[in-house]
């Protein structure tokens, strides 16, 4: 039986003897040994299926079919191409299966270590009914804006932090603009005419004053006192700075001798909210004030603002207090 592949030559069949094997000159029913007929090129005859092929071995003996030796090896060949192409391509889809099992974990690892850089993915909470859970809402309301510290050293009931001369003014001295001035005597009294000088007494207690409150500062000679009057609201403080004539009395003692007495001395007035505040300046030795005498000037300014800052401040403390309080 034929394998497909290359079979031993056969003798080609002589022209009037057919059924007869032509390999030579018979002898005994076998062939010639050395004597065998070569077929003409390119006719090689068919073997019919189930036809007993001659012996290609002179001399050989055998009743059955010889075995077609070439193409047994062909045919073994062919399998072992076969199962090295199967391992080689099952190798090929390991590799890649291993390739893509790396590239999955390499894909999760940067994935968690994004979520656990990034605090993770956010995710939607979902209510036992199987809806979303609400946005949660903003009113559209803008919040009130923060207490004005005016408001609060304006209007008396809202103004009702306990004052005091040393509370509003502090320590033994204050600096303004590296300028040092230390501080004397302080005084508060309810009867605001006995603190003051000249027809201010009656400004003042025409238009509800309340108390005066004062203290002296000294510098290089210089001595000067400020008072600040409370008055019942913001119009009345008004009134008062406008109408102003004389000035706040000049307070000695705690080691500043008496001033302003007799001479001519600086003096000046203003107000904030429903505070006025008043400053007299000169030299401590008595001697009268000009306009060229600078340090005097620079000492009234120094005083007014540092009033003017202490009365602010009060305004912004209480107004800090009732922006945190609870319930506003």
């Amino acid at each position: 039986m034929s394998f497909g592949g290359p079979q031993w030559p056969q003798e080609p069949q002589q022209q009037g003897q057919q059924g007869q094997q032509g390999y030579g000159q018979q002898y005994g029913g076998q062939p010639g040994y050395g004597q065998q007929q070569q077929p003409a090129y390119g006719q090689q005859q068919p073997s019919g299926y189930g036809q007993q092929q001659p012996n290609p071995f002179p001399g050989a003996q055998g009743g059955g079919p010889t075995p077609d030796w070439g193409a047994l090896a062909d045919a073994s060949a062919s399998r072992g191409r076969r199962k090295r192409w199967l391992m080689i391509g099952g190798g090929v889809l390991a590799t890649l299966a291993v390739g893509a099992i790396v590239a999955t974990a390499v894909v999760t690892t940067n994935k968690t270590d994004d979520e656990a850089k990034n605090g993770g993915v956010p995710t939607v909470t979902v209510s036992p009914t199987g809806s979303p859970t609400p946005e949660p809402t903003f009113s559209s309301v803008a919040p009130p804006p923060p207490p004005n510290p005016k408001d609060y050293i304006s209007d008396p009931k809202k103004d009702t932090a306990p004052i005091s001369a040393e509370g509003l003014f502090p320590g033994k001295k204050l600096t303004m603009d590296g300028r040092l001035y230390k501080k004397g005597a302080t005084a508060t009294t309810t009867n605001c005419a006995a603190a003051v000088q000249g027809g201010l007494g009656t400004v003042l207690k025409k238009h509800g004053c309340q108390k005066v409150l004062r203290a002296t500062y000294v510098k290089d000679g210089v001595a000067i006192t400020v008072g600040v009057a409370v008055f019942p609201s913001e119009a009345a403080a008004t009134k008062a700075k406008a109408q102003a004539t004389g000035g706040i009395a000049p307070l000695a003692g705690a080691g500043v001798r008496e001033f302003c007495h007799g001479t001519i001395c600086l003096r000046r007035a203003n107000s904030v909210g429903r505070y006025a505040y008043f400053t007299q300046a000169g030299f401590a030795n008595g001697k009268k004030v000009t306009k060229a005498d600078k340090p005097v000037f620079q000492a009234s300014d120094d005083l007014g603002t540092f009033a003017f800052n202490q009365i602010y401040a009060r305004g912004r403390t209480q107004a800090s207090a009732a922006a945190n309080a609870p319930g506003e």
